[in-house]
């Protein structure tokens, strides 16, 4: 069951950067496919804690510098295989029937994918369309290095708190906060891929989400939240005067990490009503 969970992480990942990678209508389809393997790991990870099993979140490396998309492709299928292989293990019956269905559909369909020349990795450094100075170059490249790592973190350690969490007040704060760091990695990875730059987010320490104070946690996050609206609101300024559309997007995911900030208020407003009462 461990192996079948992280087989499916690290497929679940390859399917996102390839599509990151893709330029045609693959892209879509390839960022549906990968919404549906995050979700068969979860469905995993869930099945895990209701048999008392130990587990993290460890993964092996995903190599992912291709010259063709289809190179990917083929790896992807790869490992759809060996999780189909190890499904045999898994008790639920009922989940083995959706995950060896949704991976039967998904391999058909991967294998008569348009291929395509992938320029992600080309280190080029330049946005499409938009002439931007050295200064904010480096600005971009930076803040995409680092925040692509930290949504992909997020997501992991919300995911983690909530697949241990029986209160359905925070699961719902959680799950917001799991589709948001969705749509920001999703943003910034596309952004990275553009600028010829994209990397697979680096393996997370279990410290990280095998939080033991979740108050604390909280507390620290907020203050996480407003280095982030801090670091939106320089690269807004640096990229301003090059290009007016890259100001309003940072300025527009700055803006959402306001709701982010209120929803954990509200979380330790929750807690510190159970523990009054």
């Amino acid at each position: 069951m461990k192996t079948i969970m992280i087989k499916t992480h690290e497929a679940w990942l390859a399917t996102l950067m390839a599509g990151f990678m893709s330029n045609t209508q693959n892209k879509q389809v390839l960022f549906d496919f990968s919404d549906i393997l995050f979700r068969h790991f979860t469905w995993l990870e869930n099945e895990l804690i209701e048999l008392g099993e130990s587990y993290s979140y460890d993964r092996d490396a995903i190599p992912i510098k291709v010259e063709k998309l289809s190179e990917l492709l083929t790896d992807i299928d790869r490992r759809l295989s060996e999780i189909d292989l190890q499904l045999l293990s898994s008790p639920d019956k009922h989940l083995n029937a959706r995950i060896n269905s949704d991976i039967k559909y998904m391999k058909q369909v991967l294998k008569n994918m348009e291929d395509e020349t992938v320029t992600a990795f080309s280190m080029e450094r330049r946005f499409p369309g938009i002439d931007l100075t050295q200064e904010a170059t480096d600005a971009l490249t930076l803040f995409l290095f680092e925040e692509t790592y930290k949504e992909y973190e997020l997501i992991m350690i919300y995911n983690y708190l909530k697949a241990h969490s029986s209160d359905a007040y925070l699961n719902r704060i959680f799950q917001i906060l799991i589709d948001e760091s969705f749509f920001h990695l999703k943003s910034f990875g596309d952004m990275g891929a553009k600028m010829g730059i994209l990397a697979v987010p680096r393996l997370i320490m279990k410290e990280m989400y095998q939080v033991d104070d979740v108050v604390q946690f909280l507390k620290d996050g907020i203050n996480e939240e407003l280095a982030a609206k801090e670091e939106c609101k320089k690269l807004s300024e640096a990229v301003a005067q090059d290009s007016p559309e890259l100001e309003k997007f940072f300025d527009f995911i700055n803006h959402q990490e306001n709701y982010h900030i209120s929803l954990m208020e509200d979380a330790l407003e929750h807690f510190a009503k159970d523990s009054n009462g």
